[in-house]
């Protein structure tokens, strides 16, 4: 029997039921649904790597098919288990057959949306890959209190009428969305799909689907992934470590203190140009409707500076880019003295770097409570919904531009971490407060560079840098 083609479904098996009202979750769940087998016609071995939690990924891309893309299914809707296309704004159509998109708090995801598969159920492209296809990272957890399943990640190289297995069966264990990478390393036209293989009605989510091309070398700068190197706080759905991802960074918000935990972001000689700072300071409409979104007054005649996290100049490259750094919650109350004086002195040199020929994978945040600003100390503003922090702390790994970040790593690859208290007549210099990345995961809880290899992140991690610094 061959494999369907979507555009030749004639019937559903099922009509679904919408329930627009309703105070049980689980309503539409156990609906029955026939899925149409697929045709698994071999197997191919790839290598097969498994990251905890976010995971690497690249830059966000636009030309899908022809780029790569990364698949949030947040522009989708498909309520029903009953097989059906769903059109995907960031990659095109997919087949869902015995899997919907859920957005239930039991649905594990990143934004609002992730696909539920059940069963034998599976989730396909209706298109393919014209450059072929080099990794595909896939975000797997359990739904709700299931227990465990299995699922494979299958390939079709006709169109979707026959499909393989590729690389290892993936166990489905855990309730937080973890990563698996494939290294397919694929150069022809490719569709990829994901098949759940065993745990019956036991439910798995799947999200944040990318594929990457092959790169054409290293050498030359790029835009590369804002989350190399992993979500150190496990940030997701909790209001206080609240995962926001945004063109140009990845965040933490905590909405208790109404600023971010931390914020992330890849710097290169491409994100930078020539655009003027915007100075458009404005609330973060992206943050859910119930948590705090500060807004620039918030900080007026506080004593405090509106502090970039990531900074304006590392992103005026153009000017959506630079208006995005700033979005309050990429703000934080800074003594004026940390941020135009120690703190901007860093910006400028981690810059500098990027024109010696270097990329540098960035990690911010903010740590304690209570700072010095301009009218004396205060632990809070804005009538306690924002935090003043203790210390604003940075984390910057050091590469020669290339691709492939993360095997580039190794134990003599430069990584300064500092930690800059939070007041008025500190000294400028900033390398009086350089630090280990052991102390700032102490101070924080954090696992900063946790995609790296254990033998060589306990070594960086423990080092504090005595480079250059001019």
């Amino acid at each position: 029997m061959k494999l369907f083609r979507t555009n030749s479904i004639a019937f559903y098996f099922l009509f679904s039921f919408f329930l627009t009202a309703c105070s049980v979750e689980e309503d539409f769940v156990d609906q029955a649904s026939e899925t149409i087998p697929l045709e698994i016609t071999g197997e191919l071995k790839v290598l097969t790597n498994y990251y905890d939690n976010e995971g690497p990924h690249d830059h966000f891309f636009n030309q899908k098919r022809i780029d790569g893309f990364t698949e949030t299914y947040e522009s989708g809707s498909k309520g029903s288990y009953a097989g059906g296309t769903v059109t995907l704004t960031d990659s095109g159509d997919w087949y869902l057959s015995d899997a919907l998109i859920g957005s239930l708090s039991n649905d594990r995801k990143y934004g609002s949306k992730s696909v539920r598969i059940r069963n034998t159920g599976y989730a396909i492209m209706s298109f393919s890959m014209d450059n072929g296809a080099e990794t595909v990272r896939i975000r797997h957890a359990k739904y709700g209190n299931n227990g465990n399943s299995t699922w494979r990640l299958i390939a079709s190289y006709d169109n979707g009428v026959s499909w393989y297995y590729v690389g290892s069966e993936i166990t489905t264990s855990s309730t937080t969305l973890n990563t698996v990478s494939f290294n397919v390393n694929e150069t022809g036209n490719v569709r990829y799909g994901i098949q759940k293989t065993s745990g019956g009605s036991n439910r798995i989510n799947i999200d944040n689907v990318e594929i990457t091309i092959p790169s054409s070398g290293g050498g030359v700068a790029g835009k590369d992934s804002n989350i190399t190197f992993g979500n150190p706080s496990d940030a997701g759905s909790n209001s206080d470590n609240y995962y926001l991802s945004k063109p140009d960074f990845i965040l933490s918000y905590n909405n208790a203190k109404g600023t971010a935990n931390w914020v992330s972001w890849h710097l290169s000689s491409a994100w930078t140009g020539n655009t003027p700072r915007c100075n458009c300071f404005k609330r973060d409409t992206s943050l859910p409707s119930s948590f705090f979104r500060a807004t620039s007054s918030d900080y007026t005649n506080s004593g405090f500076d509106r502090g970039h996290l990531c900074p304006s100049a590392d992103r005026n490259g153009s000017e959506d880019s630079n208006e995005n750094t700033y979005y309050m919650t990429n703000i934080a109350p800074q003594a004026p003295d940390n941020n135009q004086r120690s703190w901007a002195n860093f910006e400028n040199y981690l810059r500098s770097l990027t024109l010696e020929g270097n990329e540098v994978h960035i990690i911010t945040g903010v740590v304690g409570s209570g700072g010095t600003g301009r009218n004396g100390f205060a632990s809070t503003i804005d009538g306690g919904n924002i935090t003043v922090p203790d210390s604003f702390w940075k984390v910057a790994l050091i590469l020669p531009n290339g691709t492939n970040d993360i095997n580039r790593v190794t134990t003599s690859t430069r990584v300064i971490a500092i930690n800059v208290p939070n007041d008025q007549g500190i000294s400028t210099d900033w390398t009086q407060f350089r630090t280990s990345v052991d102390s700032i995961e102490s101070l924080t809880g954090y696992d900063l560079l946790e995609n790296i290899t254990n033998s060589i992140e306990s070594v960086l991690e423990s080092v504090i840098d005595n480079g250059p610094f001019n």
